[in-house]
């Protein structure tokens, strides 16, 4: 009486998530089409690379066709299959990480935005098919990675820079080896160094000179993080002579607006010098190293190169803050990775303690 009194009354509610008409394959495959492209412009929108949201893309492509059903038909039990399948059996960690992080984004995806609908088109109520018990396990850490030494890396660029006098071609070898030491120096990633163009080189700036790195890797797979990084280290020494004796080998126009820092000795329709690519840096390394450092043949690559920059800085006595800086890492936890092979805490723990032993036995002995 009281709720009739205040002009309230019970209503019949219908459920908006009915299922529709059962809707024919054409249209379910328009509508997977339109999906997909709406996750690519969701992942898009937050700053993520192209090639990080290619190969998310490439890794829910490899599941589709393996299922050959939408991918919100797949249940956990599919997935233990899929998981324990002659296509994922003998793969990498990392593979089977990729691959189920890509279906567990994905599937956030449709929860969020097309669980309602794709229980009206087909009935089934989305739910993502990796969980705690088949998710891949496994330890994710960058795998240690102990640099050479000092003297090692210094006896691989001197019989490399004597190899200058005698090579068949000296511009390719020079440039190889000058962007390899650049990457020692102050630790460039390889598609850093071969991004660099000519006047990204700001000889003015601060007391060495500093690169403009434009295009340095973002965080978790975002948009290309800008970054400046000087030239200490001996790199303004390095760059000073590729630039006066060996880039005119490859242009004659350094004012050209984005002439590369590093060029081929391919040219562009224009005649211009084409950007070297990283596979030819790759391979000068790994060719010098097989001659002048044998014993780390196959294993010294560009980014270890990038570790010795770190150990290097940090056993000069250069804080983990300006070291962080310089490599253009997010977070100093990832820099301490890098030069946590030099840290002696342990060691000096062990000596103050045999120091501290000592003082108590003091007077004790006779």
């Amino acid at each position: 009486m009281k709720a009739r009194r205040l002009g309230l009354a019970l209503a019949v509610v219908r459920d908006l998530r009915e299922r529709r008409a059962p809707v024919g394959p054409e249209e379910l495959a328009d509508f997977e089409t339109d999906v997909l492209a709406g996750f690519v412009l969701a992942r898009a929108s937050t700053g993520l690379a192209d090639s990080t949201i290619r190969n998310d893309i490439g890794q829910l492509e490899q599941v589709r066709a393996w299922f050959e059903r939408p991918l919100w038909d797949m249940e956990p039990a599919d997935a233990d299959v899929y998981f324990d399948s002659k296509v994922l059996r003998g793969a990498a960690k990392g593979t089977r990480h990729a691959r189920a992080q890509a279906l567990t984004t994905y599937f956030r995806f449709l929860e969020l935005r097309h669980k309602v609908e794709i229980h009206q088109l087909t009935g089934r109520v989305v739910e993502c098919p990796i969980d705690e018990m088949n998710r891949p396990r496994g330890d994710k850490a960058a795998a240690l990675r102990i640099p050479p030494t000092a003297a090692e890396m210094a006896g691989l660029f001197a019989g490399w820079r004597g190899d200058l006098a005698t090579c068949r071609k000296f511009a390719p070898t020079a440039r190889n080896y000058a962007a390899a030491r650049l990457m020692s120096e102050v630790g460039l990633r390889i598609n850093e160094v071969r991004s660099l163009d000519f006047n990204d080189v700001k000889w003015d700036l601060g007391r060495f000179g500093k690169l403009h790195v434009r295009l340095g890797k973002g965080s978790r797979g975002s948009s290309p993080r800008e970054r400046m990084v000087p030239l200490i280290n001996d790199a303004g020494r390095t760059l000073r002579w590729f630039i006066e004796d060996v880039w005119g080998l490859f242009d004659d126009d350094h004012t050209r607006f984005g002439a590369p820092l590093f060029p081929s000795e391919r040219r562009n329709a224009d005649g211009s010098s084409r950007r070297v690519g990283a596979d030819a840096l790759r391979t000068g390394l790994a060719e010098a190293t097989a001659a002048h450092l044998p014993g780390w043949a196959e294993t010294l690559t560009p980014h270890v190169l990038r570790h010795f920059c770190a150990s290097e800085l940090y056993l000069s006595g250069m804080d983990l803050i300006s070291i962080q800086e310089t490599l253009g890492h997010s977070w100093v936890a990832t820099t301490m990775k890098y030069v946590h092979v030099h840290k002696t805490r342990v060691e000096d723990a062990w000596i103050a303690g045999q120091e501290r032993a000592a003082r108590r036995l003091e007077g004790l002995l006779p």
